[in-house]
């Protein structure tokens, strides 16, 4: 009777309030708790910040250079280029082209006189596979036509080993060597192939602001014959226009030892182009 009595007298109010701390503590906790839990739309926010842009599996680019005169004489000269490379972990691939057509009239109405200046095309490409992170096997294949040092055609094939002097994100600096079989026609004259050695160099260099420069130089002696050899040479710069487009000058120089009869030994080209990046 007495804990009865005692329940009774606690008043009602004060029943009814600790009713209402009881289920108000229950209520908070849980939200409290929830809100320490990351959200996962933010979750997914912070992923995509952090995930960087892929890189282009093939970067390549295309150029072309046009000059045209009028007047006393008439010249047009065009060429173009195109070149790509992808890279693997241990996979090298270069590919390329250019190709050029020029000529010049001099005289008027019936007694003029047109003469080719440039008629040339030529293709290459390399498969380099990487030993270790800069000694590297690989085979390099051209081939090339020019009518103004009445080559008919030339084909090379090289096997070779080469190792990166210098490898960094913007720069490189690579050393070649291994066989050549060289096959050539000149025109009027029959075809003739050889075995030469042929020793190789190539570098470039990126700066912050998209210029480049690279150059490249590859020297192919007969073996048979060391007084019949071949050197291949060129330089360029290379300064952006846009993010896609950039302004180019390059300097090709080709030095055939025994060329066909009646022509120079040295053709020396250098071209103006726009370079167009994809």
């Amino acid at each position: 009777m007495n804990n009865i009595s005692l329940l009774v007298k606690i008043p009602r109010s004060a029943i009814a309030t600790a009713a209402f701390l009881v289920a108000a503590g229950a209520l908070l906790c849980p939200v409290s708790l929830r809100a320490d839990d990351p959200k996962p739309d933010a979750a997914k926010t912070d992923a995509k910040v952090e995930e960087k842009p892929k890189p282009k599996k093939w970067d390549s680019v295309a150029t072309v250079g046009v000059s045209l005169t009028r007047g006393n004489s008439q010249n047009f000269l065009a060429t173009g280029s195109i070149d790509t490379k992808r890279k693997w972990t241990q996979d090298e691939l270069l590919l390329g082209g250019s190709a050029g057509y020029g000529e010049n009239t001099t005289g008027k109405g019936g007694n003029e006189l047109t003469t080719k200046t440039e008629n040339y095309i030529r293709g290459y490409g390399q498969f380099n596979h990487l030993f270790t992170e800069r000694l590297y096997g690989g085979l390099r294949v051209t081939g090339e036509h020019d009518e103004i040092a009445d080559l008919t055609y030339r084909l090379t094939v090289n096997p070779m080993v080469g190792y990166y002097l210098l490898k960094h994100t913007n720069s490189f600096l690579s050393a070649e060597i291994g066989p050549s079989f060289i096959d050539e026609k000149f025109m009027g004259q029959d075809s003739h192939a050889y075995w030469g050695f042929r020793a190789a160099e190539r570098g470039e260099y990126n700066f912050k602001s998209g210029a480049k420069i690279w150059e490249s130089v590859e020297y192919i002696p007969q073996v048979d014959d060391l007084e019949n050899y071949l050197v291949n040479a060129e330089a360029g710069v290379a300064a952006p226009i846009t993010k896609a487009l950039d302004a180019r000058l390059v300097l090709q120089d080709t030095y055939k030892n025994q060329p066909a009869p009646h022509k120079l030994k040295n053709d020396l080209k250098l071209i103006a182009a726009i370079g167009y990046k994809f």
